[in-house]
């Protein structure tokens, strides 16, 4: 009886044991410890990350149902794994591929598996999702995969959520994607895909939201989109699809957005549009569409965002058509529609509307009150012919964030409440008629962030206090009449100064000299003085620097080296002497072709969206001389451009050799100096060179025979040097025969300006008539050496008989 106790004992201590218990299957908690193990392995963590790390619930003594980004089942099996965004933020030098999920796909209960916002590259295998057959919900997006879709994915027919947007996949879209019935969201935008949309796309009956956006899909829309009665969002822009937009798109009785931009469709706007009874936005722009607006898609009550029109644009409005708007507009959008006449009256009964573009029209007369009067945050009509002044009323709204009035007629002075619209980020008025000064009531505009002014008549020495608006990033207020100095009072936020073709004299501002912010800085044909080497912006950011047509004095200093994003380069028509630094090949993005200089794209990134809509900025083109003549280069497309211009100066010495090295130079100018020895072979690694200029100068020697190796050289002028010997004419210099550009070298000679050099003139061929006269001439001289002789003892022998004959005639 004594064991009974003993026995009591040893249970009651067991049962005071914790033994741990799991609701999760061990082989779960194997699988999810094992990934967890490699993942930590690979990305090298560290002790001191772990308060980041979204995996440290993760333990062999709890449950993994209890696990942070782990769901469950009710009978508790792993269903749901939420892997978004679990790169720790800094840089690694290891690529995480998708090998390191291979191990997840043994839990073939999951429903859910989320892998989006990371940095895993390289191709996705196909072979472990053929085990997830109960996988519901799949997030690959906004990783750096790339091959094609695997194949496999497309036997998931359990899938109601599919996104693989914001990749790099590649390859075509298989007829197998219709057997995923039941999908319901369909994402595959931001990738590199091709090929046409597969008709077996009309399967996908259940399927509410479809986004191609963003991918290189030609062809046409395939008409069995129409089976999906369910759609509701459908956004195919920025793709290549062509041919006409499909009549059988009117049959979506659901579809609440519809987004077909930024393509190449061609033909008419389908009427069948109009039957789309829950619109609510529509955007047709940028296509080669032609043909008459359909104005019944204003009948659609539901309508609130209408985007037609833009580039390529060969629609034609009905400019007496009379409107009655039954919808109830937000944004509306029509540029380059073939509005002609007034601003349309009809416009004015949306009262909501917030956004309106009709820039690239035809549209007259003035800016009307009752447009001023509607309170929108958004105007743009740019590329018109608008006359008259702006109304008071436009500032008065406490709403105006965007007026766009540039190039049209507009006249007058700015109205003096200018500065009462407090909310104005983005004001542009260039290309008109303005005249006047600059409101100081300008002080007030605190939000500006953008504000272009260019190619007006205003004038004056006084300007309003900018250095409060701490957004402003772009100014331009070139060609004007503004003369005395140069205002110091621009915020030091800015990036983009334009100044140019003004009357602005003295020194730069210290306020320029020591900005550390300055992207862009053009002071062309001005009258600013004072030496270039204290007057160098320290900027590193500096990209463009303009100040042609000065009177700066001085020289390059060596610290130009500092500039390593300097692309474009413009000193000329200055005073500046001494000589061509070397350091100027220190200047990477003159070495290296250029990446993201475009000024439209960089204030998209920087300033970012205007309203509900992201805002074309139209800005002015930088003015170079190019190939001899004054170019305008697309602000759009600068980063195509890499430009060294120190023409017109006095400057002297010789050539650096190292100039050779800024292979991604597409015009180098240092014609009208002093500048001599000789044209350096190096020359000829100048690959991406268009333009080379090395005129009025007083270099010598010869022009090197490297230069044959450049392919893409349109334009050298060495006229007026001291150059001597031939001009190598192998590769493109034998199309470079214009004789100005080789004139007064007295030296030169070549096919290319018709001197023959001596090493090529070659004895001239003999004719018939030469030989026979050579062979006379023979014949001549041999007959005279050989009746010499015979002449000459001949003549004794007769002497001698004459003689012989005296001789007996006088004895006889």
């Amino acid at each position: 009886m004594a064991t009974i106790p003993l026995l009591l004992f040893f249970f009651l201590l067991l049962n005071s044991i914790s033994i741990p218990s799991f609701s999760c299957p061990l082989h779960h908690i194997q699988i999810l410890l094992n990934f967890k193990s490699n993942f930590t392995t690979m990305i090298n963590l560290n002790q001191s990350d772990y308060d980041y790390y979204p995996f440290n619930s993760w333990s062999n003594n709890s449950d993994c149902c209890s696990w942070y980004r782990v769901g469950c089942s009710e009978t508790s099996t792993v269903t749901r794994l939420y892997f978004t965004d679990i790169m720790p933020s800094y840089d690694y030098p290891t690529s995480v591929f998708f090998d390191i999920f291979t191990p997840l796909f043994h839990i073939r209960s999951l429903e859910q598996l989320i892998i989006s916002h990371n940095r895993f590259v390289g191709e996705i295998p196909g072979d472990g999702f053929g085990n997830l057959t109960q996988l519901v919900y799949l997030d690959l997006s906004s990783n750096n995969f790339n091959g094609s879709i695997p194949y496999q994915i497309f036997g998931l027919t359990n899938l109601r959520y599919l996104d693989m947007s914001y990749n790099s996949f590649e390859g075509n879209l298989v007829p197998e994607l219709g057997k995923l019935q039941n999908l319901e969201w369909l994402d595959l935008g931001w990738n590199s895909l091709t090929e046409n949309i597969p008709q077996e796309i009309g399967n996908l009956t259940k399927l509410r939201s479809f986004n191609l956006q963003d991918n290189f899909f030609p062809g046409g829309i395939p008409c069995s989109i129409a089976n999906m009665k369910d759609l509701e969002y459908v956004d195919f822009s920025r793709n290549s699809f062509s041919m006409k937009i499909p009549t059988c798109i009117g049959r979506l009785p659901n579809i609440t957005m519809l987004a077909l931009n930024n393509n190449q469709l061609t033909g008419l706007i389908p009427s069948s549009i109009q039957n789309l009874s829950r619109l609510e936005f529509l955007f047709l722009q940028d296509n080669n569409l032609n043909g008459e607006i359909p104005i019944g898609i204003f009948n659609i009550t539901t309508l609130s965002g209408f985007f037609i029109g833009g580039k390529g644009s060969k629609l034609i409005w009905n400019n007496k058509a009379k409107i009655i708007s039954k919808s109830s507009l937000l944004l509306l959008s029509m540029p380059s529609c073939g509005i002609s006449g007034q601003i349309p009256k009809w416009i004015s009964s949306n009262t909501e509307l917030q956004y309106l573009d009709l820039s690239r029209n035809k549209l007259e007369g003035q800016f009307p009150n009752w447009l001023a009067d509607m309170d929108l945050k958004s105007i743009n009509l740019f590329d018109n012919k608008l006359t008259g002044s702006i109304p008071h009323r436009s500032f008065e709204s406490p709403f105006l964030t965007v007026l766009h009035l540039s190039r049209n007629n507009f006249s007058g002075e700015l109205p003096k409440n200018i500065g009462n619209a407090t909310e104005m980020e983005y004001l542009m008025l260039s290309g008109n008629n303005f005249f006047g000064q600059i409101p100081m009531s300008m002080s007030n505009m605190h939000n500006l962030k953008l504000l272009d002014l260019s190619t007006n008549k205003f004038y004056g020495q006084n300007f309003p206090d900018l250095s409060n608006a701490s957004s402003l990033i772009y100014l331009d207020l070139s060609n004007n009449e503004f003369s005395g100095k140069i205002p110091t009072t621009v915020s030091t936020t800015i990036k983009f100064l334009y100044l140019g073709g003004n009357e602005f004299s003295g020194h730069l501002p210290w306020n320029l000299t020591k900005s550390v912010s300055l992207q862009h800085l053009d002071l062309h044909d001005n009258n600013i003085t004072g030496y270039f080497q204290d007057a160098l912006p320290q900027s590193p950011y500096l990209r463009v620097l303009v100040l042609r047509n000065n009177s700066f004095e001085g020289f390059i200093p060596t610290t130009i080296s500092n500039f390593s994003n300097l692309q474009i380069l413009d000193l000329s028509g200055n005073n500046l002497s001494g000589s061509i630094p070397p350091e100027l090949t220190n200047l990477t993005s003159m070495i290296e072709s250029p990446v993201h200089m475009s000024t439209s794209g960089f204030l998209y990134d920087t300033i970012g969206y205007s309203g509900d809509n992201k805002m074309y900025f139209d800005i002015e083109d930088l003015v170079v001389n190019w190939k001899n003549y004054t170019q305008r280069l697309s602000s759009h497309s600068l980063d195509m451009y890499s430009l060294l211009d120190l023409s017109n100066n006095k400057i002297s010495g010789e050539i650096p050799a190292s100039l050779g090295n800024l292979k991604s130079l597409k015009l180098l100018n240092i014609s009208n100096n002093n500048i001599s020895g000789n044209i350096p072979v190096s020359f000829g690694n100048l690959k991406g060179i268009e333009s080379l200029d090395l005129s009025q100068n007083k270099i010598s020697g010869s022009i090197p025979k490297s230069l044959e190796k450049l392919d893409g050289l349109g334009v050298l002028d060495v006229s007026n040097n001291m150059l001597t010997g031939k001009i190598p004419m192998g590769g493109h210099m034998s199309t470079l025969n214009e004789f100005k550009y080789f004139a007064n070298n007295s030296g030169l000679c070549g096919m290319q300006i018709n001197i023959p050099c001596p090493e090529d003139i070659t004895p001239p061929s003999k004719g018939r008539d030469d030989e026979d006269d050579e062979n006379l001439s023979w014949i001549f001289w041999v007959g005279t050496w050989i009746g010499f002789p015979i002449g000459f003892f001949s003549s004794i022998l007769i002497m001698g008989y004459f003689l012989h004959f005296l001789l007996l005639f006088k004895i006889w």
